[in-house]
This record gives C-alpha cells, structure tokens and sequence, in this order.
C-alpha cells in the first residue's frame, strides 16, 4: 500500500494537467464536434508529456534540486527570466480558469450564480495550501480525481457503436462539414492541454517534496508511465462519451452541464452527482497543482526558501506568493470573464509559451555536470528533440489558428 501511495505524485500531476476546467469542456466540445478524430493528438501530447516529465523527474532524483532552479543557472538570469514570466503568465491565467470552474461546479449543485462561489473557494484553496502537507494533498486530490473515470463506465454501459468508434480514431480526417483550420485549432488546443508547462513545473518541484534520490529512480518513471497516460485515457473516456451520445444528437457543447449529460443519459441522478463531484475534485486539484506552481517557479528563479515540506513561517515569501496568485486569479474571474474562455486563451498562450519551457529541460537533461552518467540516452534525446519540433510547429500556428477561426468557433 505504501508503494501504491507513492505512485499519486504521477496521478495527481496527470489528472490536473489532463482534466481540468478546460480539458473536460474541450475534451466535451471535440467529442460532440469531432468523435474521436483527434485522438492521435492526445497520443502524440501523451508520448511528449512522458518524455520531458520523466527529464525533469530524473534531473531532481540525481541532483535534488527541480528543473527551474538549474534553468536559472544552466542559461543565466535572463534567459531563465524569460522562461519564468512566459510560463508564470499562462500558469495564472490557468489557475484563474481553475477557480471559475470550480465555482461553475458548484453553480451546477446548487443553482446559484458561480460568481458568490469564486471568494470562498479561493479562500478554502488557501486553507488547504496553508494546513494539509503536501503527500495528503497529493494522495486525497490524486485519488478523488479518478472518480472522472464515470465518462469511460458510461461509454461501456451505453454500448456504442464500436466500430463507429474505431473508424474516427483510424481516420484522423475533420468532417466534410468542418473547417480544415478549424479542426487544425482544436489539435493546437488540445496539444497545449496535454503539455502545459505547470506540469513539468509541479512534477519536479513534487518530487523535491517527496525527497528524491537517485534510489527514486524507478518511482519517478512509474510514475510518469502510469500517471500521464492514465490522465489521457480519463480524458479520451470524456471525449468518447461525447461521440456516443452528443455527437448524433448534434448538441453543440458549450456549457459544463452539457459535458456531464452523457453521464445523466447513462446513470440518471446518481451518475450525474458522480460527475459533479468528479469535475470538483479535478478542478480542485488542478487549482492547486497551478497555485502551487506559480509559488515553485518564483521562489525558484530567487532562490528563496519553499516547499510545502518547509512550515509557512520558514518559507514566507513562496507561501506569499501563492497566496497573491490565488487574489490576482480571484480578480481576474470577479471581473465576470467566462472561466471556459479563460481558459481557452490560456491554452493559446500556453501552446505559444512551451518552447521556453521545454528546450531548457532538454538542455539541463544533457548536461553531465548536473546529472553525470544519468544524461538523456539517444531514445530520450530522439523523442525529445522530435517532441519539441512540434512544439515549435505549435507556437508559431498558434496565434494564427486563433485570429483565422475566430477561437475555434
């Protein structure tokens, strides 16, 4: 049972990178819209997000220290300041969409408008940075967020048409009805989900918290090879759910409650207060996976003391920043701005910021002052190199994409 616990890190980090506000409506809306068509983008994100988390993991367990730290002395100030206010900038936008969603949840349970919500949930965010460790943090998040597990039983008790199925994850082609640019947005949207930067951030940061050695080794890549592609499967179960059911109908998806209506055909009120409490619990844990990054990144870049592992009055300056992260984001969605639209801008940015995330990771991954015989075999430096190819090919359509399709719609 130990060893289980250990794997939550992965599950944690997984789940709110890949389950999110933003990935459940884009994975709803891609499945209404496209079925399964896109499937090989979450494949391909799957492959890439494995690859330069298992670096980042690899570089903590040989040296101890997270992948941001030795960014900021590897490349120097300024090129490590540029990676921090790229990738601090798309993790705030993100944690606001995270709180909106959050507070979206709730309006769904109880029929009050999500704006009284945002307050208190930023508030209980704090409390829950501020009082639970991290391993708690992470093992009661990371497990309460396999409840959106539900899209994929509901996929099998509705007995699709399987062969339907498979037809639109062989033929990766857009409808005759849909856009080229268009189906080409979603695949830029829905790459950038799977590979936003906070993940590799938390991940590293996380294993700093867990301690680990180069003993940790095997951990850290179980972790990896379990946890991620468990996070693209939960989010293939929401987009198959949406094929099933959404698709033939027709529904255009724009609304979370219309994400959890497969759910709903399938189970009726009980599967659709599963659903409730599986979208609050992977919205929770992505609020904090991006809170805390946001904290892990600027104390990193100064050199302050951090860590959940370290009591609040011996790592002031990270828990203050968190705790003005969390009220910039509260600002930013009491503004009245739709969470679902944040966060369909913060995938945008993020798809145009990855480059400055993921070329330092390559670097510090090949270099044998840091990490000795544990540098990036020729598999690990294939992958990484052809993964940030097409990162590249991401940020610069990006933009783009987004000015020509008018956000996808």
């Amino acid at each position: 049972m130990k060893r289980a616990l250990q794997l939550t890190l992965g599950v944690l980090t997984a789940v709110g990178g890949f389950v999110d506000i933003g990935d459940i409506v884009a994975s709803g809306t891609i499945g209404a819209r496209y079925g399964l068509r896109l499937t090989w983008v979450l494949v391909v994100g799957v492959i890439f997000i494995c690859a330069f988390a298992e670096m980042s993991g690899r570089v903590v367990a040989v040296t101890g220290r997270p992948v941001f730290d030795l960014i900021r002395e590897r490349l120097g100030p300024h090129a490590a300041l540029l990676n921090l206010c790229g990738s601090f900038l798309v993790t705030l936008l993100t944690l606001a969409a995270q709180i909106g969603g959050i507070a979206l949840v709730i309006e769904l349970a109880t029929g009050l408008d999500h704006l009284l919500w945002v307050l208190p949930v930023v508030i209980g965010l704090w409390v829950v940075v501020w009082h639970i460790g991290f391993q708690r943090m992470e093992q009661g998040f990371g497990l309460a967020g396999l409840s959106i597990v539900v899209f994929a039983v509901a996929v099998w008790w509705l007995d699709p048409d399987w062969s339907a199925l498979t037809h639109q994850v062989t033929h990766p082609t857009p409808p005759t009805t849909e856009p080229v640019p268009t189906y080409l947005f979603s695949a830029v949207t829905l790459f950038a989900a799977a590979m936003t930067p906070y993940e590799v951030f938390f991940f590293s940061s996380g294993g700093v918290e867990e301690k680990w050695t180069p003993a940790s080794l095997g951990i850290q890549r179980t972790n990896v090879l379990l946890g991620f592609p468990l996070g693209g499967l939960l989010s293939l179960g929401i987009a198959a759910a949406a094929a099933t059911t959404l698709l033939p109908m027709g529904v255009d998806v724009q609304t979370l409650g219309q994400v959890a209506l497969p759910i709903a055909i399938a189970f009726g009120l009980a599967g659709t207060l599963v659903a409730l409490f599986a979208f609050f619990a992977t919205t929770v844990g992505a609020a904090l996976e991006t809170g805390l990054s946001c904290g892990y990144m600027v104390a990193q870049y100064f050199g302050w003391s951090w860590g959940k592992s370290r009591p609040p009055v011996r790592a002031a300056r990270f828990h203050l920043t968190v705790a003005v992260s969390l009220l910039i984001a509260y600002a930013i969605v009491q503004l009245g701005l739709d969470p679902i639209r944040i966060t369909e801008y913060s995938l945008v940015f993020a798809a145009v910021a990855l480059p400055l995330t993921y070329l330092p990771v390559l670097i510090v991954a090949n270099d044998r002052e840091y990490l000795g015989a544990h540098v990036n075999g020729r598999l690990g430096n294939a992958v990484g190199l052809t993964g940030l190819v097409v990162v590249l090919i991401v940020a610069v359509a990006a933009i783009p994409l987004m000015i020509m399709t008018g956000m996808g719609a």
